[in-house]
């Protein structure tokens, strides 16, 4: 009985790391996309600030979820 616990408790213990690998792993992942989107919004508002303003009354867009649809 004690084999098969101590069994189990190396397995989940396995498991646990790998977890916290892939969590750390996404975490990284999720900066970088983050600090993309920064960069693309940035280049975003300064292309729109170089166009010339529509007297049109048209609304410009400054947000990126805005400019995605």
């Amino acid at each position: 009985m004690k084999d098969v616990i101590e069994k189990r408790l190396a397995e989940l213990k396995a498991e646990h790391e790998a977890g916290q690998k892939m969590m750390a792993e996404l975490e990284a992942r999720r900066a970088q996309v983050a600090q993309t989107m920064l960069r693309i919004e940035g280049a975003i508002q300064v292309l729109q600030e170089m166009l010339p303003s529509d007297d049109n009354g048209a609304a410009t867009v400054t947000d990126i979820k805005e400019a995605a649809r």
